[in-house]
């Protein structure tokens, strides 16, 4: 089980000092016995940083290239991807982070808390594509594969580290994440790692300052910086733990209480009704609460959360920092959120692995054998998880030849559409095609930009409607009443309508230039 203040061994811990570790780099040298493996501090300096850089090399090879082809094969699971370069493209051009595809004139910063993300305004100007976003997304979470393959080496030797760098790198939280498109989590990932590595190696001024700039990556990461000051404040940097608790819990409050409020057209943060309603019918805080584990889903996510890691992650404190990601998952009303896949999982991927390290090393002396002889297998017992659960996760297909086609009939008939769609137009569309036309068109998410009459409307009618599309030009209309359009384009399951009425004198949400 989780322990704070002891480490599976007989001896306890002064104040100050991480259970199960030698003194920080700044104490004097002790004589240590023969055959003795070096404290956290000692074996710092001694990991080599060239194997992480290539494996995370590979992983960042591997993260790209399976975004790159569903992107290629115009295979988008969600709308993100669109919402994502839209925000990134606004910041590229010094403008208000205005996402159209949430409703003309949308600003992104009342829906989800997340100015981290003008960070890759420089990589847009050099790559203004949404590729660009993949591209970030696999970097950064190959950087968090470096960050705990290293740490694990410099905690545990051996081969340790490189087959936490297969464990992680192959785990389902990272490879769910991967196919669900660019998010801005993957910034949070290895500011974790490297949060988490702090903590391990008793560097706990770097532990707080690495945590800070969680609170730009999402609103409830402030939780998560809140937990970090309390193992601080347990490990016995009280003022500095309180602080920075203290910082967590404000910047929580303050953002979704004051900065989202202010920049949403509502006034509010819409996601509260994910706790506080189901469907139409409200649910009390009790009953969100009462029913955290009310889902066979809820269970199967947790077991494999922690199995993941042989269930080590147990014996160790840093398993406290996935306890408000995982806190406002359960309470949700929202199905999505509780299993296993899309990206939510992601971020706990580093905790969870870097836990397994400290929980292996806390086990190694303990004074129960069969704890001890565990913490020996569990690394690679891991690691063999991650390898045979890839079997079913979305990296195999890059095994599969059908991967890499993108010239079959659906996708030439998209790419088609793209050509009849001219630069600059504002566009109507369905997740297929959003985020290939984001870069350089205005684009809205198909019935969501009511008087606004757009220069083309462009649906795939396969879509998966709830009532199939018979007369698409019908639909267009019946979506902008306002004005009329025609048939510009057909081809396959795909259909671009024009508008052949004047566009309007003024259009809900836009900006002057």
């Amino acid at each position: 089980m989780l322990e704070l203040n002891k480490s599976g061994t007989d001896d306890r811990p002064g104040p100050g000092r991480l259970p199960a570790q030698d003194p920080g780099p700044d104490a004097a040298p002790a004589t240590r016995p023969a055959g003795d493996a070096p404290s956290a501090a000692e074996a710092a300096g001694r990991a080599p940083l060239r194997p992480y850089l290539i494996a995370g090399a590979i992983l960042c090879a591997l993260y790209f290239l399976f975004g790159y082809f569903q992107y290629s094969r115009f295979g988008s699971p969600s709308w993100d991807l669109g919402i994502f370069e839209q925000e990134v493209r606004a910041y590229a051009g010094f403008d208000a982070p205005i996402v159209d595809i949430k409703g003309p004139g949308y600003l992104i910063l009342g829906d989800h808390f997340s100015p981290i993300v003008a960070l890759l305004a420089p990589l847009y100007w050099l790559w203004p594509s949404a590729e660009a976003l993949l591209f970030a997304q696999a970097a950064l979470f190959a950087l968090g594969a470096v960050i705990v393959g290293r740490t694990t080496q410099q905690l545990l030797g051996g081969r340790s580290g490189l087959c936490v760098t297969v464990a992680y790198g192959l785990s389902w939280g990272i490879q769910e994440a991967v196919k669900a498109d660019f998010h801005e989590i993957a910034f949070a990932v290895p500011l974790l790692a490297l949060v988490c590595r702090a903590l391990l190696l008793e560097r706990y001024t770097a532990a707080l300052l690495w945590s800070l700039p969680l609170v730009l990556v999402k609103e409830d990461l402030g939780a998560t910086v809140a937990v970090v000051g309390f193992l601080l404040f347990v490990y016995g940097r009280r003022l500095q733990g309180a602080l920075l608790a203290a910082f967590g819990v404000a910047a929580f409050v303050v953002t979704l209480m004051v900065l989202i409020p202010a920049a949403s057209s509502a006034g509010t943060y819409d996601y509260w009704q994910k706790i506080d309603k189901n469907g139409e019918q409200d649910v009390s805080m009790l009953d969100s609460v009462l029913g955290v584990l009310n889902s066979s889903v809820k269970i199967e996510m947790l077991v494999f959360l922690l199995g993941i890691t042989a269930f080590m992650a147990l014996r160790s404190p840093l398993t406290l920092l996935i306890v408000p990601t995982l806190g406002w998952r359960l309470l949700s009303q929202d199905s999505n959120h509780w299993g296993m896949v899309w990206h939510y999982s992601a971020i706990l991927m580093p905790v969870l692995f870097l836990a397994l390290a400290d929980g292996v090393r806390r086990s190694r002396d303990s004074h129960r054998p069969w704890l001890a002889s565990y913490a020996k297998v569990a690394v690679p017992v891991a690691t063999a998880i991650a390898v045979a659960m890839t079997q079913h996760l979305p990296l195999r297909d890059l095994l599969r030849p059908e991967t890499y086609r993108t010239d079959d009939a659906r996708s030439q008939a998209a790419r088609a559409a793209l050509d009849a769609i001219p630069t600059g137009a504002r566009v109507e569309t369905d997740i297929t095609l959003m985020a290939h036309l984001t870069s350089d068109r205005t684009v809205y998410w198909v019935g969501g930009a009511p008087g606004t009459a757009p220069d083309i409307v462009a649906i795939n009618l396969d879509f998966g409607w709830s009532r199939p599309i018979q007369d698409p030009v019908a639909y267009a209309q019946q979506l902008h009443p306002e004005a009329r359009y025609r048939l510009k384009h057909r081809g396959g399951s795909f259909v671009v309508m024009e508008r052949t009425t004047p566009e309007p004198a003024e259009i809900p949400g836009a900006r002057d230039d």
